[in-house]
């Protein structure tokens, strides 16, 4: 009974841990809209989430990849860089300026475009087919449509108001805050798909980067040093009051704390692990859970209001985002399909069986050849586990 139960839940840890990543990273946005209405800079608010993610990663990465990390190039020097913009700087601003001119939920439920965009902008590369011919090619095209569709919809209907609680704890919204938010709606809805754009651009970049610097905790905190360098450059270009860098023991500190440590640092590792355990498929599948926990908090406690055509946009949203994944699946099962190499008769002699084998290169099918070993006196092929490691979906989390 105690195996069991111990046995049940070391295959449940996986999801509950998912489930703590966006329950966690929903905090991040309720704390940003917190930050913000407290009349905190935006700009210097990420400025300070990759200046604390830097100084939390670099010694993690320093003393737990010190004997495997590879040489440091100017070619992964040059894609820390472009990760650093789009992941962080550029789309973390992006993402947080849409936040302050819509809603917690609204700015969740588009930042669900970003696998559906990645999508597409793999397929204007090259790297990904738009294959209407299988049924995998035929449900992620129509998971993006879909996905855009309830995009425009959560941008241009509002509906009916819902009201899911009697009471609200913290009063955020006067007469001129609501007016301010309505007139810049469209502004706020355009800097949310740009933000998505430039993650979009990240998930590409990062997955390059992978390939020739596979050190999880080495690249990203190359990536936070970068994003803060640039983030700090911005925000003392735009931002002329120097008041605004000072922290006191309020939320901003819990903010600028919170996201920088828990949320750019602990919660990647946590999300590595998991896909480690059950693959990215698996850790994509959680993302509109921080949809619904946002909605119900930003409702709860800072009372913003939820309309009928919030909730049928961000389901539309939701639901196309899991036809990209089933479509991705579903690819992904037929090109991972290896048919083993049976002997008719049993030789003494060494063999090196090469398999041409298809892998996932930042989302684009090539060639590549292992050398798995292979037992000649079986039917099963073992296959170094490390393959898994090369996939990549596109779908993967956004860091928020």
């Amino acid at each position: 009974m105690g195996y069991d139960l111990g046995n049940t839940f070391h295959e449940l840890k996986p999801a509950m841990m998912m489930v703590l990543v966006q329950i966690v990273s929903a905090g991040v946005t309720i704390l940003y809209k917190l930050a913000s209405i407290d009349g905190m800079s935006m700009k210097v608010m990420v400025a300070y989430r990759y200046l604390i993610a830097t100084a939390f990663l670099s010694p993690l990465a320093f003393f737990l990849e010190r004997k495997s990390r590879p040489k440091l190039t100017w070619l992964v020097v040059f894609q820390a860089f472009l990760c650093g913009l789009f992941g962080c700087s550029l789309g973390q601003n992006l993402y947080v300026a849409s936040l302050n001119l819509t809603s917690t939920t609204f700015a969740s439920a588009m930042s669900n475009l970003t696998p559906a965009i990645t999508f597409i902008m793999a397929g204007a590369f090259g790297l990904e087919k738009m294959s209407m011919k299988t049924l995998g090619g035929k449900a992620k095209v129509l998971g993006t449509l879909v996905g855009i569709g309830g995009a425009m919809l959560l941008t241009v209907y509002k509906g009916r108001q819902i009201n899911l609680w009697p009471t609200h704890m913290i009063n955020v919204h006067d007469d001129d805050h609501i007016s301010h938010v309505a007139k810049s709606h469209i502004l706020g809805s355009l800097l949310a798909l740009c933000s998505c754009f430039s993650f979009a651009l990240w998930l590409i970049t990062q997955t390059k980067m992978s390939e020739i610097y596979p050190c999880h905790y080495s690249s990203t905190a190359l990536m936070c040093m970068m994003a803060s360098i640039q983030s700090v450059i911005f925000a003392l270009c735009m931002e002329r009051d120097r008041s605004q860098w000072r922290l006191g023991l309020n939320i901003r500190l819990l903010a600028v704390t919170y996201s920088g440590i828990i949320s750019s640092s602990l919660i990647v590792s946590v999300t590595t692990w998991c896909i480690h355990k059950r693959g990215p498929l698996f850790v994509s599948i959680f993302s509109p859970l921080m949809l619904v926990v946002v909605a119900l908090a930003g409702s709860f406690l800072l009372n913003e209001k939820l309309h009928l055509g919030c909730v049928l946009g961000a389901g539309l949203i939701v639901f196309g985002l899991y036809l990209v994944l089933w479509g991705k699946s579903k690819e992904m099962k037929g090109t991972l399909q290896l048919m083993p190499t049976k002997s008719p008769k049993r030789s003494t002699e060494t063999t090196d069986n090469i398999i041409t084998f298809p892998s996932y290169n930042n989302n684009k099918l090539d060639a590549t050849a292992f050398q798995p070993e292979i037992d000649l006196t079986g039917s099963e092929a073992r296959i170094d586990s490390n393959l898994k490691e090369r996939i990549v979906v596109s779908s993967l989390q956004v860091d928020h």
